[in-house]
């Protein structure tokens, strides 16, 4: 309506007023023009396909090559279909007990994690003061650093009979394996970070004199902690690693000996679940650490 009174003919106006009123009417025009839709943001459907397919073809081609093997070996290996259904039988109650040597899958796990937790624990209460010890002062780190770099390649499952024999036990001879295997990475990785810290800050300690357990607690730390994860997370994935050999050769409650007994018992498809079992619980920690880690790389700190 508005577009319709500005469209009459003004009769007798003067130049001005006539010109004066063509803009009236564009302007008018301009205004009752119907509103164009706004274009909201479409959801990514291709980099959600990107992150999805791929995982999900991998395990596709790894449960195909599973059944062609399980096809053309006599079924000496269960198919993928088989050992579903013995998982979904050993899930359905994970804790049960039945005697010392007969627990379900998830008493197994809990105890393999516990040990790892114990020898990871005092690794790391030894391991990461001793990094810091050896990366500040250059007199340790010529004197540790040819015993680091001659007993670190030595396999961590070598040290087993060591431990059976100091401490009469299974269960500590497994944990001390944990400790030892995990004890390096964490060394190194910490007493490297040391060494790494710009010699700007430690000249600016100096000229404040601060005392060493403030150049420890206030320059060392934040600008180590980085590497200091780092090695905990290497430290973590290898005693995951070793913990299922140790148990094996030592015996109890774990999932190391879960799949020793199965395998005397000729019961591959449960080896087969302790296989994605132990993947799994690798996964998730190394996933949980990954993600502490990333919280306090330096970007995060200077943001």
């Amino acid at each position: 309506m508005v577009s319709a009174v500005f469209h009459a003919p003004l009769e007798g106006a003067t130049k001005k007023e006539a010109a004066a009123a063509d803009i009236v009417r564009a302007t008018a025009k301009k205004d009752v023009q119907p509103a164009q839709p706004v274009a909201l943001p479409g959801y990514d459907w291709r980099g959600l396909m990107l992150q999805v397919l791929p995982p999900f073809f991998g395990l596709a081609l790894l449960v195909g090559i599973w059944a062609l093997v399980s096809l053309g070996t006599s079924s000496s290996i269960p198919s993928p279909l088989e050992t579903a259904k013995q998982a979904v039988d050993i899930f359905s109650d994970p804790f049960y007990r039945n005697g010392p040597n007969d627990q379900g899958v998830g008493w197994n796990v809990l105890m393999s994690l516990e040990r790892v937790a114990m020898g990871f624990g005092l690794a790391a209460l030894v391991g990461i003061p001793a990094g810091f010890l050896i990366g500040r002062f250059t007199f340790l780190s010529r004197m540790f650093n040819p015993l680091i770099s001659l007993l670190r390649p030595v396999s961590p499952l070598a040290w087993l009979p060591i431990g059976l024999l100091v401490f009469k036990g299974a269960n500590p001879a497994a944990i001390w394996t944990i400790f030892i295997c995990s004890i390096w990475p964490m060394v190194i990785n910490t007493a490297v970070g040391v060494q790494r810290v710009p010699q700007d800050y430690m000249n600016v300690a100096r000229v404040l004199n601060l005392s060493e357990w403030k150049i420890v607690t206030k320059i060392l730390f934040p600008a180590v902690l980085p590497y200091m994860l780092t090695g905990v997370r290497l430290a973590v994935g290898t005693a995951w690693l070793v913990i299922v050999a140790a148990e094996m050769l030592t015996g109890g409650v774990g999932i190391g000996f879960w799949v020793w007994d199965e395998w005397n018992n000729l019961n591959v498809k449960n080896i087969i679940i302790a296989i994605f079992v132990i993947g799994v619980v690798g996964l998730v920690l190394e996933y949980a650490l990954i993600k502490v880690a990333t919280a306090f790389t330096f970007e995060e700190v200077q943001s």
